[in-house]
């Protein structure tokens, strides 16, 4: 009897454990989300591949002087936590011409709330722009946001200004996807801004959900430098902002604990950006 107790007692404290450091990871980790997408392949196939953003929402023209919000970590799950009030932010300052949703949209990529994301986004009535995030991938979720939005990967062109939206959900973007981004880069118009989930620069050995390869590093910060105004990222839960090469790369703090946004103010002559709560 008492020999068949401690191994069920080492199970229990190992459970234990891996729990633990799943919750001190970087995103709001989920025990079976931790398993990488296989959709890597499919989802570059099906960039520019679109069901939502619908074709004039991403056809912007932006002029010179506007302003933007962007936010992460919503993880909408059964409960949009009080996105509903964008609206009101929105319909008060017409400056605002639209919206970057940065990944980590739902908890676990559910019909229901990729459901209640669109609606959500529909409302606002300015554009919304979702990149993907582990856990709007992960679960086997990817054929939901292929059905419901298309792409992990994509453009927009406003006129005075260009958005670079990133695959980042597998932690990585793979010599395909930054071999478009420099193509894009070299073609971008105006201001550069570009979106995506994971921040390749954080280093913690508790986040399963991380950045391993150096080299992709190097070759995203060679890229963006001179060229690119800001890079905007979410996934470790917390406020980072750092500049190298002229770029401004700003890590929001997820909206589901702070309901934090970022507010960004463009002018022909520079850009500024602040911190606000719902």
């Amino acid at each position: 009897m008492v020999a068949g107790f401690f191994p069920i007692l080492r199970k229990y404290f190992l459970l234990v454990f891996l729990c633990g450091i799943f919750s001190l990871s970087g995103c709001d980790n989920d025990l079976f989300g931790i398993f990488g997408s296989t959709d890597l392949d499919e989802r570059w196939s099906a960039r520019n591949s679109f069901k939502f953003p619908g074709f004039h929402d991403r056809n912007l023209s932006l002029g010179d002087e506007y302003s933007f919000i962007m936010l992460a970590d919503t993880h909408i799950e059964g409960s949009l936590f009080g996105l509903g009030k964008l609206k009101d932010v929105i319909d008060s300052d017409s400056d605002i011409k639209f919206v970057v949703f940065n990944g980590d949209i739902t908890q676990n990529g559910k019909q229901k709330d990729v459901d209640r994301f669109t609606k959500l986004a529909v409302d606002l009535g300015v554009p919304c722009y979702p990149a993907a995030g582990n856990h709007d991938i992960y679960f086997g979720s990817w054929p939901v946001w292929k059905k419901n939005i298309g792409s992990t990967c994509y453009k927009i062109d406003g006129g005075s200004a260009t958005l670079l939206v990133l695959d980042s959900a597998n932690a990585f973007f793979g010599a395909k996807q930054l071999d478009w981004l420099e193509k894009e880069l070299k073609k971008a118009n105006g201001r550069v801004f570009v979106f995506t989930h994971v921040n390749p620069f954080i280093e913690n050995p508790l986040d399963i959900q991380q950045f391993t390869d150096i080299r992709e590093r190097a070759r995203v910060v060679s890229l963006l430098e001179g060229r690119c105004d800001i890079m905007f990222t979410g996934h470790v839960h917390r406020r980072i902002i750092n500049k190298a090469g002229g770029v401004n790369y700003i890590t929001v703090e997820d909206y589901r604990s702070t309901s934090v946004y970022c507010k960004v103010f463009v002018t022909k002559d520079k850009v500024r950006w602040e911190f606000k709560k719902l």
